[in-house]
């Protein structure tokens, strides 16, 4: 005989998963307003500008902004230059304790 699906505990791990995901999905957003600089704006003008990004309807611009943010992340995510011996706890980072160093 079957044993019966445990219907609770899965729903139960899907919400935890899908909280991971959001807020995984938070933290990025936020590392992603500090490396483009702009955490220097004042919030009022970082959501505004937000705001009439998603309220733009030329496709042009748009494309624009797409070319632009595309070339932002080739730059920023070639490997940087690092001294040859990291800090003690250096490959202990978020994400992994693997080096970005092949």
């Amino acid at each position: 005989m079957r044993k019966p699906r445990d219907f609770d505990s899965e729903l139960k791990a899907l919400a935890d998963k899908a909280k991971q995901l959001k807020e995984r999905r938070v933290r990025q957003l936020g590392e992603l307003v500090a490396a483009s600089g702009a955490d220097t704006l004042d919030a009022d003008i970082l959501a505004g500008a937000l705001l009439n990004a998603v309220d733009e309807k030329d496709a042009a611009t748009k494309e624009g902004w797409r070319k632009a943010g595309a070339a932002f992340f080739r730059v920023t995510r070639q490997p940087r230059s690092r001294p040859c011996a990291e800090p003690e706890g250096g490959a202990e980072r978020e994400g992994g304790g693997a080096s970005a160093r092949g």
